[in-house]
């Protein structure tokens, strides 16, 4: 398969190969190995090599990726606030609204990027939806309840 990250406007953004592990009918769990040089994002760094267990939704207005360092160990999960992701048998495509939450495998969360989602010209009921869907994400890191 083929993810494609689109930005707020539809338009691709980037784009990267994928394995289907399962699909339901509101839920595609995919998984990937992190194909770029090592980037450190301050928070944590994502290596080379790391698995992404990625976990894309119709129905919510936000993804969860799981993220598994070489050895197995659990690094933490990234998560997007985005429209709800589309998908067919070859490709998913999910438009990223700027706004992320990092979370430790303790369940420590941080919120990322909300100046960037502040400046998007989104519809009020696009924000509303968006800021709903932060708060899913943190209930659900703060409960331990991510998917894995």
């Amino acid at each position: 398969m083929i993810v494609r990250k689109l930005n707020h406007n539809g338009r691709e953004v980037w784009r990267y190969p994928a394995e289907l592990v399962k699909k339901e009918p509101h839920l595609i769990v995919i998984q990937a190995l992190f194909n770029r040089d090592d980037l450190n994002l301050g928070y944590t760094t994502f290596r080379r090599g790391d698995l992404f267990v990625e976990f894309f939704y119709s129905d919510r207005w936000y993804n969860v990726f799981a993220i598994y360092e070489k050895d197995g160990a659990l690094r933490g999960w990234y998560c997007n606030i985005c429209r709800p992701a589309i998908w067919d048998d070859q490709r998913i495509d999910c438009e990223d609204l700027e706004l992320d939450v990092w979370v430790e495998p303790d369940g420590t969360s941080l919120v990322l990027d909300q100046d960037e989602f502040e400046q998007l010209n989104l519809a009020a009921d696009d924000k509303e939806k968006s800021l709903l869907a932060l708060n899913n994400v943190l209930e659900l890191a703060q409960n331990g309840h991510l998917p894995r």
